[in-house]
């Protein structure tokens, strides 16, 4: 039985000589198989009305209207239509299956980490993002000049390799306030809100609902319930994180200004302006206030019911938690 890990039909906006810019998946698929499978195994690039048509009726057939009516309604633009199969979860070779495996991820159908991003970063190109679509750099000025020529001006929003979410997908059940701190390839789950200034990277996201008010990096996956206070920061693995995979567990608080790089729990609190990362000095107190250890952060990497907390006089990072003494220092052993 044929299988593929997505599918895409879409527009794709070219430069003058010809190169991909984006493109826009209306109704992607993901983890495709059986009959539809079938249909759409060999079916990839350029697409002209009579191909669609014939993709349409075998849609059809299979019972996967959704993409069917797709390619029904593309029959009718003059645009540039494209087909992107995913045979197997391996790192993009094109734009297209870049800008596909991003649409997956922010249609909710994968999540982060489920789908090999390998090499993204530098396969998408730097481009203008504008009122008129995306532009190249290159043919920006001339852009300009001919909107001005018509007494307009082109609204250039952002130069970036990774345009807003929005233009490409509103995942049902969320509240963004500033779409431009949301890139395409974020998941945001529903129940999400996205203050003004919160930001959801690429590969990364919200299993909601959650209250982000602070920077989710790319990478980093924050649990049902937490809320990331306004100015905090989680690093990614593109900030320093190197391979650790930093996560915010279920319940959690992170406070105003603070910072994470190390994997949370569920039910942690970072005090507001601390930032804990992988080597900090943390002195481990027990029921009563009392220090019983003093241990890099990483140790704790992953626990649950723990609140990070400086001492108000010394400054020095604390961590207190519901377990007992003896069942922390257990846990702090586990592994030695």
């Amino acid at each position: 039985m044929s299988s593929l890990h997505g599918f895409g039909l879409g527009i794709a906006s070219e430069n003058a000589a010809g190169a991909s810019l984006d493109t826009f998946y209306p109704h992607p698929l993901a983890q495709v198989t059986g009959a539809a499978a079938d249909v759409l195994q060999g079916v990839t690039g350029h697409l002209d009305v009579a191909q669609l048509k014939e993709l349409a009726s075998a849609l059809e057939q299979t019972g996967e209207t959704g993409l069917a009516v797709i390619a029904r309604q593309l029959m009718d633009t003059d645009q540039r239509v494209v087909a992107t199969p995913l045979a197997d979860n391996v790192a993009p070779d094109s734009v297209e299956a870049a800008y596909l495996k991003l649409h997956l991820l922010s249609h909710r159908l994968v999540k982060p980490h489920e789908t090999d991003l390998t090499g993204l970063f530098g396969l998408l190109p730097n481009v203008a993002w504008t009122d008129q679509g995306p532009i190249d750099l290159n043919e920006l000025p001339q852009r300009q000049l001919d909107a001005r020529l018509r007494g307009a001006v082109l609204e250039v929003s952002s130069v970036d390799k990774f345009p807003k979410m929005t233009n490409y997908v509103v995942p049902a059940g969320v509240r963004i306030a500033h779409t431009a701190r949301v890139r395409l390839g974020a998941y945001l789950g529903e129940g999400t809100t996205v203050m003004h200034e919160g930001f959801i990277n690429f590969n990364a996201g919200t299993e909601g609902p959650g209250m982000i008010e602070g920077r989710v990096s790319a990478g980093v996956w924050v649990g049902e319930g937490s809320d990331l206070g306004g100015g905090c920061s989680t690093m990614g693995t593109l900030s320093g994180g190197g391979n650790i995979v930093i996560s915010v567990g279920k319940e959690c608080l992170i406070g105003a200004n603070a910072g994470l790089g190390i994997p949370l729990g569920n039910r942690c609190t970072i005090e507001a302006g601390l930032f804990v990362t992988a080597g900090t000095k943390v002195s481990v107190l027990d029921d009563c206030s009392e220090t019983i250890e003093t241990v890099s952060a990483r140790t704790l990497a992953g626990r649950s019911d723990l609140l990070f907390r400086r001492h108000s006089s010394t400054g020095a990072v604390q961590c207190l938690t519901k377990k007992s003494a003896i069942e922390l220092n257990e846990m702090l052993h586990a592994n030695n």
